[in-house]
């Protein structure tokens, strides 16, 4: 994920060496949770079952083996390209140290940081409430 211009200078300035040494060196080149591959193109669906092209076969969505989806579930099958980043485990983007940086693709990295954008979401709704209100009146309700 692209870091947000104002928490860049949160980072170190050898970010990009460091997340490259988390995502391929450490990692070698998969996610660390689930272990799609990076850059490749792979085939899932939405239950988070991806098919490991490389070892021919299916798996789940923490990267362990799996039976094959039956035929009505495969209507659901989407490709989609993997790209890994380096993501803090406290959410600190101070805090850099190898313990806790952790490679993980799209999915996974959009798990980790689910309670973090329920917040961001709730925050967001208060704060048009609350500019509503100031400004326009009592907020229209859809």
């Amino acid at each position: 994920m692209p870091i947000r211009h104002d928490l860049r200078w949160l980072y170190p300035i050898d970010w990009p060496q460091l997340s490259r040494m988390i995502r391929f060196v450490r990692a070698g080149g998969r996610c660390e949770a689930c272990g799609r591959p990076h850059g490749d193109r792979i085939a899932c669906l939405p239950d988070g079952r991806w098919y490991d092209a490389g070892k021919g076969q299916w798996r789940d969505g923490r990267g362990r083996r799996c039976a094959a989806p039956d035929d009505s579930a495969l209507n659901a099958l989407r490709v989609t390209h993997v790209v890994l980043a380096a993501a803090h485990l406290d959410h600190d983007p101070t805090h850099n140290s190898p313990r806790n940086l952790r490679s993980l693709c799209q999915r996974c990295h959009m798990r980790h940081d689910r309670p973090y954008h329920r917040q961001q979401r709730w925050l967001t709704y208060r704060r048009r409430w609350a500019l509503g209100d100031l400004f326009t009146g009592p907020y229209p309700r859809a």
